[in-house]
């Protein structure tokens, strides 16, 4: 159980730290307005995660699941600062780039892990 935690926390701080970076950058070479960070993480993530079930499955590496599922794509991808970010936009009267940034989100987010799992699939079939 402790080796699980340790693995959980270490993936969480890889992450979380992986998306501050993104954040930061995505901030100077886009700037303020739109949270195109948050978005991006959360695509990514899911497509990462669409690949990771599928390898590890195929690969048998459900010991490498906590680390790298939970950990770092845990820490990574960010619902709360989505959740956040959508309301800020909403509260700013914004309220058609709020549902934009939600629907959107949502949308690219499944079609990433959709196309995660598919192309994984296809390497590994």
């Amino acid at each position: 159980m402790f080796a699980t935690l340790t693995q959980v926390a270490l993936g969480g701080a890889i992450g979380a730290s992986a998306r501050y970076l993104t954040g930061v950058a995505t901030m100077k070479v886009i700037g303020p307005g739109f949270p195109w960070a948050t978005l991006f993480v959360n695509v990514l993530g899911s497509f990462a995660m669409g690949v990771l079930v599928v390898v590890l499955a195929h690969k048998s590496g459900t010991r490498f699941a906590p680390f790298m599922m939970t950990g770092l794509l845990g820490g990574f991808t960010t619902f709360s600062a989505f959740s956040l970010d959508a309301l800020t936009l909403f509260e700013r009267g914004q309220v058609w780039t709020a549902a934009a940034y939600v629907a959107g989100s949502v949308l690219l987010s499944l079609a990433a892990i959709v196309a995660g799992v598919l192309l994984t699939r296809g390497v590994f079939a």
